[in-house]
């Protein structure tokens, strides 16, 4: 019997409109926005019991990683600076380095394992994948689990 995943990453236009609401009613009661449940429901346009029913399954990605450990993968180029790079972006936007675990380079690529302590990220967490993937060099950067 093949065991089902507990978390899954769903891209959010694939999922039904009551997740997304939820997601709004949460966001609103934190930024501040709504004061209480009942304000936040009625600004998202949903009851009470469906944000109970799906509050704690429910989270945006970047959220989900914001004060955690994520690892990420990598595949680097064998080139002077490339992982250097990297650790600079980290550096520059608040990521704490943990630990690197790097392959010998094969066919002039090395895969990089980086674990990270995200919390103080001054940015996005798909905004970090982005900017370090688009360093020249990194052939591709992704979290590889959170």
């Amino acid at each position: 019997m093949t065991k089902v995943p507990k978390f899954f990453i769903v891209e959010a236009s694939a999922l039904p409109e009551i997740f997304l609401k939820v997601a709004e009613a949460k966001q609103a009661l934190e930024l501040g926005e709504a004061a209480t449940v009942n304000e936040a429901t009625r600004q998202a346009g949903i009851s009470r019991s469906a944000f109970y029913k799906y509050k704690d399954a429910v989270r945006p990605f970047n959220d989900m990683m914001n004060g955690h450990i994520v690892t990420f993968q990598a595949m680097l180029r064998d080139e002077p600076g490339v992982l250097s790079s990297i650790l600079n972006i980290f550096a520059a936007n608040g990521g704490n380095i943990l630990t690197i675990n790097q392959t010998i380079p094969t066919g002039s690529l090395a895969a990089v394992n980086l674990s990270a302590e995200t919390s103080g990220l001054t940015l996005s967490l798909e905004e970090l994948v982005h900017l370090a993937g688009s360093m020249e060099g990194v052939v591709k950067f992704e979290v590889l689990a959170g």
